[in-house]
C-alpha cells in the first residue's frame, strides 16, 4: 500500500511540476506495478486538480496549466496501451462541456474536460461564452448524455438555469445528466435550479458523473 501511494504521489508531483518528461518518467515507473486506471484517476487526475487549485490561488500561471494538461494527455495515451482492448473505444458517456454566455473564464472547465476524457468519457469541449441554444444544439448533434455547464461569475450564474429550462422546453431534460460548477456555484444553487450534479472541482466532477451514470443504468 505504501509503495502504491508513493508511486501515485510521484505521478501527481510530476504533473504539478508541469514538465512532460517528468510526467512520462513517473508514469512509466508506475506502469509495472499499478493499473492504468489507478494511475490516471489517483495520480494524474490528483496532480491536475492541484494544478487547478494553484492556478486559482495565483501560484501557477496559464502556461503552466497548459503544459500540465498537455503532459497529462500524452501520459493517458501511453497508459491506454495497458488497458484491456474491450475497455477502449467504449466511452463511459458522451459529455458536452462549456462555459455560459457572457463568461470568458476557461481554465477550470478545460481541466474538467481533460480529466473526464482521461477517465474514459467522450468529451466535446465547446469553449467559453457559449449561448444557451448552442449547448442544446451540441447535445443533439453528438447524442450526449451529460452536459457540464460552467459559470465563474455571479452575473453569469443564471445562464446555468437558462440551459436547464431550454432542456425542459426541448423535452430533453430527462435524458441528460446536468452538471454545474464554477466559483459562485454551490450545492444549494444546483438544487434550486434542478441540476443533477454540483462539482466543486475536477476530481469530484469525474467521480460524481461516473456514479450518476452508473446509478442510472
Amino acid at each position: 500500500m505504501a509503495e502504491r501511494e508513493a508511486l501515485l504521489k510521484e505521478v501527481a508531483d510530476a504533473i504539478i511540476s508541469c514538465k512532460k518528461d517528468n510526467v512520462l518518467e513517473a508514469v512509466n515507473k508506475a506502469r509495472g506495478d499499478l493499473e492504468a486506471s489507478d494511475i490516471i484517476e489517483n495520480g494524474l487526475a490528483a496532480g491536475m486538480n492541484e494544478v487547478g487549485m494553484r492556478f486559482e490561488r495565483g501560484k501557477l500561471f496559464l502556461p503552466h496549466v497548459m503544459m500540465a494538461a498537455e503532459a497529462m494527455t500524452d501520459a493517458v495515451k501511453t497508459l491506454e496501451e495497458d488497458m484491456p482492448q474491450e475497455s477502449r473505444g467504449k466511452p463511459l458517456g458522451v459529455v458536452i462541456n462549456g462555459t455560459v454566455e457572457g463568461d470568458v473564464h476557461d481554465i477550470g472547465k478545460s481541466i474538467v474536460s481533460t480529466m473526464l476524457q482521461a477517465s474514459g468519457f467522450e468529451v466535446y469541449d465547446i469553449g467559453r461564452d457559449v449561448p444557451a441554444q448552442d449547448f442544446i444544439d451540441k447535445i443533439k448533434e453528438y447524442n450526449a448524455n451529460v452536459v457540464g455547464i460552467s459559470a465563474l461569475m455571479t452575473t453569469t450564474l443564471p445562464g446555468q438555469k437558462d440551459i436547464i429550462e431550454l432542456l425542459k422546453e426541448s423535452g430533453m431534460r430527462d435524458d441528460i445528466v446536468v452538471m454545474v460548477g464554477g466559483a459562485p456555484a454551490t450545492q444549494a444553487w444546483a438544487d434550486k435550479i434542478g441540476a443533477d450534479i454540483y462539482a466543486e472541482n475536477a476530481s469530484i466532477a469525474v467521480n460524481k458523473t461516473k456514479e450518476k451514470l452508473g446509478a442510472s443504468k
